[in-house]
C-alpha cells in the first residue's frame, strides 16, 4: 500500500507561498508529511497559512523575504535549515507576468520580471543546492528535488509576451542544464509549465492588458491552483529511480 505521507521527515521550501500556486503547493506538501518553509513578502498571509498548516497537524515556518535580493534569498534558505533541520525540496514558484507590446513598454516592468522570474529563482537555487545535495546523500528518501515553475510561455511565444517569454524560456534552459549536471547525484531538477490558471498573476498588469487577458480566456474554464499543486506533489513523490523532468499542464479547452 502506498503511504499517505510519502514526504514524512522531509523539509520543503516554497517561494511565492502567500497566494495561488505557492500557497496550494505548500498545503499539498504538508498534507504528504513535509515540514514547510513559506517564503514571500506578505508576512500577514504567510502567518495565516502557517497557522492553517499547523492546525492540520503539520509544521510550517513563515519567512518574509524579497528574493530579488541575493542576501535575503540566502538568509531564507539558511533560516529554513536552522529552524527545520534540513532541506529536501525547493519549489521555485515566485514569479510575475507583465504582458504588453515591446514598443513603449515601461522598462520597470521588464526589470521586475527579470528580477523575480530569473534572479530570484537563481539566488534560491544557488543557496539551496548544497543542502539538496546533502539531503540526497543522507536523507530519508535518498533523493532531493528542485521544481522550477515556468509556463506555457516557456514553450510558446506570443505577440505581446516577449519579455515574459524570455524569462520563462530562460527558466527552462537553466533547469535542463542543471538537471544534466545533477543527474548522477539524485537531485532531481524538474520543470512544470502551467497554462491559464486562476491566480493573482494577471492582476499585476495594467488595466488594458488585464482586459485583453480576460477576453482571451473568457470562454474556457481555467485551472485552479490546486491542479498545479497536485502535479508538483506527484513530481516530488516519485520513487528515487524516477524523475519527471518536465510537465506541461493546460486547461482542457486551451488550444495554445
Amino acid at each position: 500500500m502506498t503511504s499517505t505521507t510519502p514526504l514524512e521527515g522531509t523539509v520543503a521550501l516554497v517561494t511565492g507561498a502567500s497566494s495561488g500556486i505557492g500557497e496550494a503547493t505548500a498545503v499539498a506538501l504538508a498534507e504528504r508529511g513535509a515540514a514547510v518553509a513559506l517564503i514571500a513578502r506578505r508576512q500577514d498571509r504567510l502567518e495565516q497559512l502557517a497557522g492553517r498548516i499547523d492546525g492540520d497537524g503539520a509544521r510550517a515556518v513563515p519567512i518574509q523575504a524579497d528574493l530579488t535580493d541575493a542576501g535575503q534569498a540566502r538568509d531564507a534558505v539558511a533560516r529554513t535549515v536552522s529552524e527545520l533541520g534540513r532541506l529536501d525540496i525547493l519549489i521555485n514558484n515566485a514569479g510575475v507576468m507583465l504582458l504588453g507590446p515591446v514598443q513603449d513598454a515601461p522598462l520597470e516592468e521588464w526589470e521586475r520580471m527579470l528580477d523575480v522570474n530569473l534572479n530570484g529563482l537563481l539566488y534560491c537555487a544557488h543557496a539551496a543546492l548544497p543542502h539538496l545535495i546533502r539531503a540526497a546523500e543522507d536523507g530519508p528518501r535518498g533523493v532531493a528535488d528542485m521544481v522550477n515553475l515556468s509556463s506555457v510561455a516557456g514553450r510558446v511565444v506570443r505577440n505581446g509576451s516577449g519579455v515574459y517569454n524570455l524569462t520563462k524560456f530562460g527558466v527552462g534552459a537553466f533547469s535542463e542544464s542543471l538537471r544534466q549536471e545533477l543527474a548522477g547525484r539524485h537531485v532531481r531538477v524538474s520543470l512544470i509549465e502551467p497554462g491559464a490558471t486562476a491566480t493573482e498573476l494577471q492582476s499585476h498588469n495594467r488595466p488594458e492588458i488585464r482586459d485583453g487577458i480576460r477576453q482571451r480566456f473568457a470562454d474556457i474554464e481555467r485551472l485552479e491552483s490546486e491542479d498545479i499543486a497536485e502535479a508538483i506533489a506527484f513530481m516530488v513523490t516519485r520513487p528515487r529511480r524516477a524523475a519527471v523532468n518536465e510537465l506541461m499542464i493546460r486547461p482542457s479547452e486551451q488550444a495554445d
